[in-house]
This record gives structure tokens, sequence and C-alpha cells, in this order.
């Protein structure tokens, strides 16, 4: 389970603990077990700063705790704190991307859904970004794509990975499918065929309004025996 400390705590000294904190990190490389730190600013007390630290586990964290660079460091900020810090031990419950959730629903639904549907949750000014493609597509292009897809092949996704940062989210994928009609020149043939691949969606306002795709297309056409030997 996810553990998350939150460690409260004033001080008039930011600039040293921020390179307190700076030192820490060059120090435990290759040792630490934190996987995430935020350090957020009381806006109505400028002296009032909460730093948030992720961890896989408690037991992670525990073990984080006892480096001799950890308890060394700590004791720098304790002299730079104008009171004692408090700390908040949290195991996470519920994490959610709400990003990650719709990026997943697209490939979850994708080769099921129908165009319109699958669409929905896309910005109008949507892009996307394939290199399979002479230029990158609109909106209305990329729904037509689709179509030519669901035409050739009845597939479904598979959701591998995923992972976020900032506005964006990227699928790490397993596509499945069945040849049932022409694509790109080549007739059907009923082959199952397999490929993989990766998707970065860009979100705006809780919209997919970029997608930058890389897949096996080349493994795709050898499966389809357009490769030759």
């Amino acid at each position: 389970m996810t553990f998350v400390q939150l460690i409260d705590c004033r001080t008039s000294r930011f600039d040293e603990m921020d390179r307190l904190l700076d030192t820490w990190v060059e120090q435990t490389k290759g040792k630490r077990t934190a996987t995430h730190a935020v350090v957020g600013k009381d806006r109505a007390d400028a002296s009032h700063f909460v730093e948030i630290v992720e961890f896989p586990s408690y037991e992670e964290a525990m073990r984080n705790s006892g480096l001799p660079e950890t308890e060394r460091i700590f004791q720098e900020m304790l002299a730079l704190c104008d009171a004692a810090p408090t700390f908040t031990d949290l195991d996470v419950v519920r994490d959610e991307q709400l990003n990650t959730l719709v990026a997943r629903e697209f490939f979850e639904r994708a080769g099921r859904a129908g165009t319109a549907e699958l669409f929905e949750r896309f910005a109008d000014d949507y892009l996307d970004h394939d290199p399979a493609n002479p230029g990158d597509l609109g909106l209305a292009a990329a729904r037509q794509e689709y179509e030519g897809w669901r035409q050739a092949f009845t597939f479904s996704f598979r959701v591998d990975d995923q992972i976020a940062q900032d506005d964006r989210v990227c699928t790490r994928w397993t596509w499945a499918g069945k040849h049932t009609g022409d694509f790109v020149g080549i007739p059907a043939t009923g082959q199952n065929v397999t490929m993989t691949g990766t998707t970065w969606h860009r979100f705006r306002d809780g919209r997919i309004c970029e997608g930058w795709w890389q897949y096996d297309r080349a493994g795709l056409m050898e499966q389809l025996g357009a490769l030759g030997d």
C-alpha cells in the first residue's frame, strides 16, 4: 500500500532548507526509497511550508528514515525551523489520476464503441501525430482513420501500463485483431494479428486535445504477409 508522509514546518529560512533538500537528493542517490516529493507554501503565511513525500509502502518509508543521510539532513532541517515540525503518516486508500482514467477508457472502448461515442471526450481542436501518416490529423480525420481500422479488423486493446505527468498520460498497450477487411491494399486474410505500442495523450479541461502514437506497424505488416520472407 502506498504511504505518504506530511511534514509541516515553519521557517523564515526556506532558501537554506531548499538547498538542504537538494543535498539530501544528491546524497541518497541509489539508496532512497521515496518516489515523489512536493513542497507547498501556505498562501496565507509565507513562513508555513508542507512537504509531501510518497513511498511505495510504510516499510520502505522506514528504510528511508534509517539512512544516515536522512538522519543527518533531518537534524540540519530542525535547526532551520522556527519550531519542531509535525509529521502525519498516511496510508493511501484511494489514488486516482483522473486523466489516466479517461485515457484507459478510450483504449478499453476502442474496437467496441462507435466512432461518435469513442471520441466524445476529445477536444474539437484535437491534433493527432502518427508517423504512419504523411501529416498530422485533426479530429474529423482521426475519426475517419478509426473507422478505417474498424473496417479492416475486429480488434481490442489491452492496457499494459500507464503513467501520468502534468497534463499528459502515456499508455503502453497491446492490440489484438483479426484481419476482416481491406487494409492499405491488403485484402482480408482472416489472420489473427497482434501489435504493441505506446500513446501519449495531452489533456485540456478533462478532454484529450493531442495524441502521439508509436507502434509496431512493420510487425503488423509482416504478420499479414506484406513484407515477404
